[in-house]
C-alpha cells in the first residue's frame, strides 16, 4: 500500500514499504532495497536470500581483506546448503573503484551466476554495485564495515577518466550486515563511517540553501530523516573507541538510512556537498599525481570541519552587489582553467566541460542569483544557524575517536587546501558555498584565511 510520508515515525526497515511514499514535496519516494538484515550471526540467512531474490548460483565478488573478513564464512556456508557458486577475489593491494576494476570483475564474471553476492564495503560496494547493472543480475550486499553510506543507494562513485563521478548503477536487493564482522572491522573504517555521517550537516544545509537561491528540489521530510539519522550517531559515536555493539550499529543505521534518502530524492544532494568534494579532489589528485589520500570517510570528516569553518565565516560578511559585480567582471575564466589542469592533471577535462554545459560562469546566471542572495541574505544566514554545529564540536568529537581532524595529518599542505577549495565548485554541478562566496566576490579572502 502507497502510504503518506512521515518519515519522523519510520523505523530502517519501514521505509523499505515495496509501494513507496507519496510526499507533499511532489515526489514519490522508492528503494528498491527489498531487505536489511543486522544482527549477530545473520550471515547464516544468505541462502535464505539467494532464494528469495530469484538466485540458484551466486557469483561472489570481494577483494583479498573483505573475503578474510567475511567471504570465507559466507563461501561456507553456501557449500554446507549445497548451494554452487563462482567468486572472484580482487588480488589489488589497494583496490579502486575505477574502469579496471570493473573490467577485472566483469572479465571474470562466470554468466552462469544467476544473483551477485558483493563482500565488502566502499570500493567494493561501488564495483558490486555497477558489475550487477551491466550483468543484469540482482545483487546481495554483505557488509564488512560502517564505513560509508552507498550500500542502501543507487549509485556508484567511480573514478572516470581521472574524475571521480557519480554514477546511476544497481541497488542492492538486500544488505546483510553481520554484527560479529562489522564490530571488528579496522578501527579507521568506524571512523571513517562517523566522519561520512558527520557530512550531512552540510549537505543539508547546502540543499536548503540552493532551494532558496536556485529553486532546486528540496524535501523537508527527506531532511527530517537525515537529521534523525545524524542526531543519533552523534549520541551513540562515543562508543565506537570501545567497539560497543549499539554505537557500532547506531552508525550503521545512520548510513543505511542516508543511502535510502539518496534513493529517495533521485541524487546524492541530501548526502553530500562540499565536504565530499574536498575528498573527490584528492582522490582525482592521487589517482592521477599519486599524491596522499585516505579513506574516503575520513576524508570527509576533515573535510567537514573545513566547511564548518568556511560557513563560519559568512556571518562576518557584507554582501555588496558593486563588489560581487566587478570580482566577476574580473574573472579571467582562461586563467582558472590553466589553474586546473596544472592542479588536477587529465581530469580537469571533465569538470571544465561540465562547467560549460552548466554555464556556472555566465555572468546573466550569476546576476539572477545575486539578486536572490541579496535579497535573501538573512534567510540564508538563518539556514546556517538553524542546521550547523560549531566547528569545535566536530573537531572534539573526532578526536574523542582518534581521528584526524586537520589537513595535515594526512600531508596535505596549506597551499593544497587553498587550491581544493578553489577547485570544489566545479567538481559537481551542485551548489556549495564556494560557489556561494564566488557569486559574492568572496571566494578568494575566504580561501587565503582557510588553512
Amino acid at each position: 500500500m502507497i502510504r503518506s510520508c512521515n518519515f519522523s515515525e519510520l523505523g530502517l526497515t519501514e521505509l523499505l514499504n515495496e509501494e513507496g511514499f507519496v510526499c507533499a514535496c511532489g515526489k514519490y519516494h522508492h528503494t528498491d532495497v527489498k531487505d536489511i538484515i543486522i544482527g549477530h550471526g545473520v550471515l547464516n540467512q544468505i541462502p535464505e536470500q539467494v532464494r528469495k531474490h530469484g538466485g540458484s548460483k551466486p557469483f561472489l565478488l570481494a577483494d583479498k581483506n573483505t573475503y578474510r573478513a567475511a567471504g570465507q564464512r559466507v563461501a561456507s556456508i553456501l557449500e554446507e546448503r549445497g548451494i554452487p557458486f563462482s567468486y572472484y577475489i580482487h588480488p589489488q593491494e589497494y583496490l579502486e573503484p575505477d574502469e579496471y576494476s570493473l573490467g577485472q570483475a566483469a572479465m571474470n564474471f562466470d554468466p552462469k551466476c544467476d544473483i551477485i553476492i558483493g563482500i565488502g564495503s566502499g570500493t567494493l560496494n561501488d564495483i558490486g554495485k555497477m558489475l550487477a547493472k551491466v550483468t543484469n543480475r540482482q545483487l546481495i550486499i554483505v557488509g564488512t564495515a560502517p564505513s560509508m553510506d552507498g550500500y542502501t543507494s543507487g549509485t556508484s562513485s567511480m573514478a572516470s577518466a581521472g574524475i571521480k563521478v557519480s554514477l546511476p548503477s544497481a541497488c542492492a536487493a538486500a544488505i546483510v550486515a553481520d554484527m560479529d564482522v562489522i564490530c571488528q572491522a579496522p578501527m579507521i573504517m568506524l571512523q571513517a563511517g562517523l566522519g561520512d555521517m558527520l557530512a550531512k550537516y552540510i549537505s543539508i544545509c547546502e540543499w536548503r540553501i540552493s532551494h532558496l537561491i536556485n529553486g532546486e528540489y528540496y524535501c523537508e521530510q527527506i531532511a527530517v530523516l537525515i537529521r534523525r539519522s545524524l542526531e543519533n550517531c552523534i549520541q551513540a559515536a562515543r562508543g565506537l573507541t570501545g567497539r560497543d555493539p549499539a554505537a557500532v550499529k547506531s552508525i550503521l543505521e545512520g548510513l543505511l538510512l542516508t543511502g535510502i534518502a539518496m534513493s529517495f530524492a533521485g541524487a546524492s544532494r541530501p548526502a553530500s556537498g562540499i565536504e565530499h568534494y574536498f575528498s573527490h579532489i584528492w582522490d582525482m589528485r592521487a589517482l592521477e599525481f599519486h599524491t596522499n589520500s585516505d579513506l574516503h570517510g575520513i576524508q570527509v570528516g576533515i573535510g567537514t570541519v573545513l566547511a564548518l569553518k568556511i560557513y563560519e565565516q559568512l556571518y562576518a560578511i557584507q554582501p555588496n552587489k558593486e563588489k560581487a559585480l566587478r570580482y566577476v567582471d574580473q574573472f579571467r575564466l582562461k586563467e582558472y582553467h590553466a589553474f586546473l589542469h596544472r592542479f588536477l592533471g587529465s581530469g580537469a577535462a571533465g569538470l571544465i566541460l561540465l562547467e560549460q554545459k552548466e554555464g556556472k560562469y555566465s555572468k546573466e546566471k550569476h546576476s539572477l542569483r545575486l539578486e536572490r542572495i541579496l535579497q535573501h541574505w538573512d534567510d540564508i544566514l538563518e539556514i546556517i544557524r538553524q542546521e550547523l554545529p560549531k566547528q569545535t564540536e566536530i573537531v572534539k568529537l573526532l578526536k574523542e575517536i582518534g581521528a584526524p581532524t586537520h589537513p595535515s595529518e594526512l600531508g596535505f599542505s596549506e597551499e593544497l587546501v587553498r587550491h581544493t577549495f578553489h577547485a570544489t565548485k566545479d567538481i559537481r554541478d551542485k551548489y556549495s558555498v564556494s560557489r556561494l562566496l564566488w557569486d559574492l566576490g568572496e571566494l578568494d579572502a575566504i580561501a587565503e584565511g582557510l588553512a
